[in-house]
């Protein structure tokens, strides 16, 4: 507990000194520093403490399996924090754990990923910048309650080896690629429709892995700029998604080291029994905030 005070103590002390500088210019003094400050100051060492196992445990998913690092903060991070405040801290993290995995085999390899699921990218690009702007608006149970169904939908269709099923012609793909662009507008969650989508084209699993990290990797991009917008990401907020990177990057090297030794059925097993369970709490509280 007391290496955990000294660690947030440091890194409140760096991100806020410096930070504020980098993005509100040298002139803006100690108010911009107390604004920033303020989300992480009312966070207790606990909460802090469990904000950075999430991180590093979705880091480590990421790393084994390609997907759900979103999935798994947001369904984390929103037990003790606001959702918005949630969706707000995975997006730095998202972004540059998706960068390392898209870019493992080359940038030659991540391009010619790129050119053959165009369409997906293309509409899920336009409709996550449209989605994005409902996030100010959205009251927290109507959040939960999105986003909570899918997951556990799509959690239970996998253990019991269903699945889900997705069109496998260019109409289909653009389809799936709206449906995930519209999760990743609200919520930061846009894997299991592209994870769907890609195993319907049967896509070799070395792709699949590098394809995951590009279209995440466009995502995330798109995710930051359209939340710069609505508001979402901001001076407040961002000293939280930069705290999760650390962690979160770690997790993931971890995730990489353990995809050739432990058994990779297995894990995913576990995985989705997490995701489920933290599907239903999803859905728990958007029912109580109803």
């Amino acid at each position: 507990m007391q290496m955990q005070r000294n660690y947030y103590a440091n890194c409140r002390r760096v991100l806020f000194e410096n930070y504020a500088r980098v993005f509100c210019g040298a002139g803006s003094g100690g108010v911009v520093t107390r604004g920033m400050e303020q989300v992480l100051s009312n966070l207790s060492p606990l909460v802090m403490g469990f904000v950075v196992a999430v991180a590093i445990f979705a880091g480590m998913i990421k790393g084994m399996v390609g997907f759900a690092m979103p999935t798994v903060l947001m369904a984390g991070l929103s037990t003790v924090l606001s959702p918005d405040l949630a969706l707000a801290g995975l997006i730095l993290p998202t972004l540059l754990s998706n960068l390392w995995q898209a870019l493992r085999q080359g940038l030659g390899a991540a391009l010619a990923s790129l050119v053959r699921f165009r369409a997906f990218l293309i509409a899920g690009g336009v409709v996550m910048a449209l989605a994005a702007q409902l996030v100010p608006v959205l009251p927290p149970s109507a959040m939960f309650l999105i986003i909570g169904p899918l997951i556990t939908l799509y959690a239970a269709s996998m253990l019991l080896g269903r699945g889900l099923r997705a069109g496998t012609g260019l109409r289909g793909e653009a389809g799936m690629g709206a449906l995930a662009g519209f999760l990743g507008g609200i919520s930061g969650i846009w894997g299991p429709p592209t994870v769907a989508m890609l195993v319907a084209r049967n896509t070799e699993k070395t792709e699949q892995i590098r394809v995951q990290g590009v279209i995440y990797g466009l995502g995330s991009v798109l995710l930051l700029v359209s939340h710069f917008g609505s508001g979402v990401l901001r001076a407040e907020t961002l000293p939280l998604s930069l705290a999760l990177v650390p962690p979160a990057l770690l997790g993931v090297l971890i995730g990489f080291r353990l995809q050739d030794r432990l058994d990779h059925d297995m894990f995913r097993k576990v995985t989705l029994w997490v995701l489920l369970v933290a599907g239903l709490n999803l859905i728990r509280r958007g029912v109580l905030l109803m």
